[in-house]
């Protein structure tokens, strides 16, 4: 690929310095790191593998709540949802006094590094399974960007591509199967290879990770031709970054069915009415985890009993982590103004949601596998290629998922 800008540009207090050659970051929605070594292990991601041997690969803390639009926000600012305002895919807006789907930049607060690139002469491309994302990715971006969920819908002047499908040699996938995530990375693939994009961001879904743990069949295959569409991109010259925007767990007991704490329910019954519970990953795909993760925010009309709702929550069997506003804002670097009186997250099995009403666990494709909470968030990080002293020194101290852009990109040369 020729005539690739090395302009440097910012965003967000951070200067990138590209090199000329493509640049792909993927995120493996989804992808706790046992699906990396168990596949590797069973010797079918041999370019993943020789990426890791080559170049680095190691854990990264991601952001809390670990769920899908915080993590990809975090990922294309290169900031924490304290400053980019995303914090779940669902939130209560206290303004309008209304629960809304957080799927939208009008609630982004900053700058992404993919309209800065593509301002600095990057063909930039931004691919993503879910929809819901694009909006958020594409803020202010003068370049590419389409979901596979809707890739037959993809128009020049709204999508920056037409004829998706004949481009990329595939038709548009149905969300809720592996196809979706493999579409996104064809994309990747089809893009560098007819020179309309040099600058990269594919955004996979978790749909497969949902539904199948590491070690099934289904998995290792799905992951398998992961590998061949980064083999790929490997041979047109691309220099690659892959992380998650979150882990996976089994959220079961051990008869296998769904491991839920009802915090709405449980509130009410202790101290009667005046609470409202948000689960931030409420979003429309209900098949993947019928709206149940391991973290919510909890809005109380009477707020002088804070104190005491919170250290009663604290020791309910299975909630692992109850915060303030003030504290749970610091530690889990949430914008004030967008979260509850109290954040509540739970065990690595457990699950929290609102009442039992709620949550339609008749959707679910097969056993209840989710995440949001604290044991989701870390992730791997692949560089494909060796990191220089500057960054194998970070590697050392706090690395972020939504450092992948700086590494991929200043710590490669």
């Amino acid at each position: 690929m020729n005539n690739i800008s090395t302009q440097p540009f910012s965003a967000n207090g951070k200067t990138y310095t590209p090199p000329a050659k493509p640049i792909v970051v993927i995120c493996m929605d989804g992808s706790a790191d046992e699906y990396l070594d168990t596949t590797m292990a069973h010797d079918r991601m041999p370019n993943l593998k020789k990426m890791a041997l080559q170049g680095y690969r190691g854990m990264v803390r991601g952001a809390l709540p670990s769920f899908t639009n915080v993590n990809n926000s975090s990922i294309v600012t290169g900031v924490s949802p304290a400053v980019h305002g995303i914090c779940g895919n669902f939130f209560y807006d206290t303004a309008k006094d209304q629960e809304v789907m957080m799927n939208s930049s009008e609630y982004l607060r900053a700058e992404t590094l993919l309209a800065a690139a593509a301002n600095a002469g990057r063909k930039v491309a931004v691919v993503t399974a879910k929809e819901k994302l694009r909006d958020i990715l594409s803020y202010k971006l003068n370049g590419i960007a389409f979901s596979a969920e809707k890739a037959d819908q993809a128009k020049l002047d709204t999508h920056g591509i037409e004829n998706a499908e004949q481009v990329i040699g595939h038709k548009t996938p149905a969300i809720y199967s592996a196809e979706a995530s493999l579409f996104v990375l064809r994309a990747g693939v089809a893009l560098i290879a007819n020179g309309m994009a040099d600058f990269l961001y594919l955004s996979l879904t978790d749909y497969m990770q949902h539904t199948y743990a590491p070690d099934t069949e289904e998995s290792l295959a799905f992951y398998e031709a992961q590998d061949v569409e980064l083999g790929k991109m490997l041979e047109l010259g691309a220099i690659i970054g892959a992380t998650a925007d979150h882990g996976m767990n089994a959220k079961v007991k051990a008869d296998g069915t769904p491991n839920v704490l009802f915090i709405e329910t449980m509130l009410t019954e202790k101290f009667g009415y005046g609470f409202r519970v948000i689960c931030p990953i409420t979003d429309p795909y209900v098949k993947h985890h019928g709206a149940l993760g391991s973290y919510v925010a909890v809005h109380m009309d009477d707020t002088s009993k804070v104190n005491e709702v919170k250290n009663w929550l604290a020791v309910q069997p299975g909630v692992t982590e109850v915060y303030d506003k003030e504290t749970g804002c610091r530690i889990l670097e949430q914008p004030s103004d967008r979260t509850g009186d109290l954040f509540v997250l739970s065990a690595r099995d457990v699950v929290v949601g609102k009442t039992a009403a709620h949550h339609d666990l008749k959707a679910l494709d097969g056993t209840l596998r989710s995440h949001g909470g604290r044991y989701e968030e870390m992730v791997p990080l692949v560089i494909s290629h060796p990191l220089n002293a500057t960054y194998k020194m970070k590697t050392q101290g706090d690395p972020r998922n939504f450092d992948v852009f700086d590494f991929t990109v200043n710590g490669t040369h």
